[in-house]
């Protein structure tokens, strides 16, 4: 009878032929049930994961009253029995009142089913209080939490670790230029029926190097309604970004001199620029200056670091990505100050923690552009292939991996929404900007104190997150093919119109062409439109090749030259297409 009422409430008591009592205790049991499969019914796993998170205190209280109600239906359906059995021996009650003798062997029985029975409860027990520890520490939206190594002021120790190795800019100082801190009031939460942003930033800690950047910077615009989301990715080296209107233009001017990279670590515990705790005023900081850099409201963040990221890849059984260009590293830092050469080939490859964090970081083979692709195709390979069910057995494991690897300022009463936006997003719709020159920048590679930078097109940034999910994606994923060619191209003016040759050229660089207009005559007019290619340009830049041939109506000629200095010369004429840049491009 202890037995049948451990798989389910009641069960013990009707084999005893008390069906009564059976119905009562079977009924609280038989309603939970009712409510769950209402609620199963109602959600899908990604939106109960996130009532659980966010209801771990009600699960643990929970579980403890589940657990008194089981024990107690256990030893009563015992009890009922025993006395049952024991009524059977008195012969109905003639041979006098029926007596319950305390046995040693059924009462052993009974104790083993009831430590059958808790030892479930103490499990879940333990899971709650290890989940809500990770809740408590992930999702930090106060920026109090004391979790992993802390300064004890607040502040996290490897972020507070030293400068960073990329060269210092010193703060430009220009007067009272800012206004009144902003107000440290919480702010109401958003409407997560309307589009939101989310801050994911993937950080580089090294206290031993004194390092301590943000590599990755993806801002990821989701719209609930057409369950559409855009990923917004902004080179590390951007530089000269405009600051947001406040304290903070007093300390660095009217924009950040100094690479994005480094804009979280300037303001680490500056409570008199930002508002909020001292552990969170760099993540307000970046969160501010990227919102108005893009015109729009970043309202939370999610930080990655890459060693953590690891632990979680791992922790969740690798990630398989379709790598579409070899990776070819030879100069790959792979610790102790020591770099060696990483290849990952062509096609379908599961890759470990270690394997996927090598595809996301390597960068001395391609550029920043091409690593900043691979990391959203890292994101979104997660998210097509983590499931809720297969990640229970490690979640041990997964649970240590977060907790080092992940924090953010999202309230975890947010949760339940924003996994039910997510699970309803189509991973192959997502629309990925890459704010990569020439298209949304300008490269510096020589001459500047500060290094390599890239100076920001900020018009046509703020132009590509506003029409973000209204143009085309296929005429945006050829502009960014174009611009990751990087073919310098001349534009000469062969048609005697003026300003013909400039007009074209800046049509192109709203393609993602690095095209110019130099001044000077083409000589002879020519009878159409000419296309040179120089110096085996075509097998390098293939898609810039096929595009101008494409938009001119012309068949390209290749020609050998030392001394040209650029990859294509258009040379146009009368019957050149008129091209301008369209409004704002």
């Amino acid at each position: 009878a202890a037995f049948l009422s451990l798989l389910f409430p009641g069960l013990g008591h009707a084999y005893g032929g008390a069906y009564g009592r059976a119905l009562a205790w079977a009924a609280p049991a038989i309603l939970a049930i009712a409510l769950l499969a209402g609620l199963l019914t109602r959600m899908n796993q990604y939106e109960l994961l996130g009532y659980a998170a966010a209801n771990l205190g009600f699960i643990f209280v929970l579980n403890v009253i589940l657990l008194v109600y089981r024990a107690a239906a256990i030893v009563d359906a015992w009890r009922v029995v025993s006395y049952v059995n024991a009524f059977e021996a008195s012969g109905g009650g003639r041979l006098g009142r029926p007596r319950v003798p305390a046995r040693p062997i059924p009462v052993a029985g009974l104790l083993a089913v009831l430590l059958v029975m808790s030892a479930a409860h103490v499990a879940v027990a333990q899971y709650d209080l290890k989940l809500s520890s990770l809740v408590g520490c992930v999702f930090d939206d106060s920026g109090t939490a004391s979790c992993g190594s802390d300064n004890g002021d607040g502040t996290d120790a490897s972020a507070t670790a030293g400068a960073s190795s990329e060269p210092t800019i010193a703060p430009t100082v220009i007067g009272s230029v800012g206004t009144d801190l902003p107000s440290a009031t919480a702010t109401p939460p958003p409407d997560l029926t309307k589009p939101f942003n989310i801050l994911l930033i993937g950080s580089d800690q090294r206290p031993k190097d004194n390092t301590y950047n943000t590599d990755t910077m993806i801002v990821v615009s989701v719209d609930p309604r057409s369950h559409q989301v855009a990923m917004f990715s902004l080179p590390r080296d951007m530089v000269d970004i405009p600051l947001p209107p406040g304290p903070a233009q007093n300390v660095f001017g009217p924009v950040y001199r100094g690479k994005i990279n480094g804009f979280l670590r300037d303001n680490l515990g500056r409570s008199d620029l930002w508002p909020g705790s001292k552990k969170r005023t760099g993540y307000t900081a970046l969160k501010a200056i990227l919102g108005n850099l893009y015109g729009i409201d970043v309202r939370y963040y999610v930080e990655v670091n890459f060693t953590g990221f690891k632990q979680v890849v791992d922790a969740l059984g690798g990630v398989s990505i379709n790598v579409q260009v070899p990776v070819v590293d030879d100069d790959y830092p792979i610790g102790g100050g020591n770099k060696g050469r990483v290849y990952i080939p062509a096609g379908h490859q599961h890759m470990d923690g270690a394997e996927a964090l090598v595809y996301a970081r390597s960068r001395h083979g391609s550029n920043d552009f091409d690593r900043a692709s691979r990391q959203q195709k890292v994101l979104i390979s997660l998210r097509e292939q983590v499931d809720p069910a297969a990640m229970l057995p490690k979640l041990d494991e997964l649970i240590n991996a977060l907790e080092n690897a992940v924090q953010t300022d999202i309230p975890v009463g947010l949760l339940p929404q924003l996994l039910n936006v997510a699970s309803g997003v189509d991973t192959k719709e997502i629309r990925s900007f890459v704010f990569a020159p020439p298209l949304y920048g300008r490269e510096i590679t020589s001459g500047d104190p500060r290094g390599y930078v890239i100076e920001p097109n900020i018009q046509r940034m703020r132009k590509a997150v506003a029409e973000a999910f209204t143009s085309d994606p296929t005429a945006e994923a050829q502009r960014e093919a174009l611009a990751e060619e990087h073919a310098r191209v001349w534009l000469l003016n062969g048609s005697g119109i003026s300003g013909q040759a400039g007009s074209i050229a800046a049509y192109l660089q709203t393609q993602g062409i690095d095209a110019s207009s130099p001044t000077g005559s083409a000589g002879r007019l020519p009878a159409k439109t000419k296309i040179v290619i120089y110096n085996g340009a075509e097998t390098k830049d293939p898609a810039t090749v096929a595009y101008l041939a494409k938009l001119f109506g012309v068949t390209p000629t290749t020609a050998t030259d030392p001394t040209v200095l650029v990859d294509i010369i258009v040379t146009t004429s009368r019957s050149t297409p008129t091209l301008t840049p369209p409004p704002g491009g």
